[in-house]
C-alpha cells in the first residue's frame, strides 16, 4: 500500500487566504454614518463663539496693559480678539469636521 504525503500546498493556501481577509481595510457603512461622526466631532470643538469669547478676553487683557488708557485699549483689543478668536474657531471647526470625515471613509476611527 502505498503512504499518502500530506498536502501543504493546500495548508500554505487556505493561509494565506484567511491572513488576506483579515488584513482588508474595514470601510464605513456609508458617507452619510462618516459625515454623523465628523459633524458630532466638529460640535465639540469650539466654534466661533467660543474663540470669539477667548479670542475678545485675551485681547482685552493685552490691550489693557500695552496702551496708556486701558480702557480704550482694552476694547480695541477685544474688538481685534474677537476678530481673530471667530476666525481660527472656524477654521478649527472646519479642519476637525474635514479630518474625522477622512479618517472614517478610510476605515481609520
Amino acid at each position: 500500500m502505498l503512504k499518502r504525503k500530506p498536502n501543504r500546498n493546500l495548508l500554505a493556501i487556505a493561509g494565506l487566504g484567511i491572513s488576506l481577509a483579515l488584513a482588508m481595510p474595514v470601510f464605513a457603512q456609508s458617507a452619510a454614518d462618516c459625515s454623523a461622526r465628523a459633524d458630532r466631532a466638529a460640535r465639540n470643538r469650539t466654534g466661533v463663539v467660543g474663540g470669539a469669547v477667548g479670542g475678545a478676553a485675551g485681547g482685552a487683557a493685552i490691550g489693557a496693559i500695552v496702551r496708556s488708557d486701558s480702557r480704550r485699549g482694552a476694547r480695541k483689543g477685544a474688538r481685534i480678539g474677537a476678530a481673530v478668536g471667530a476666525t481660527s474657531g472656524a477654521v478649527n471647526r472646519s479642519s476637525t469636521y474635514r479630518r474625522v470625515y477622512d479618517d472614517c471613509m478610510a476605515g481609520r476611527y
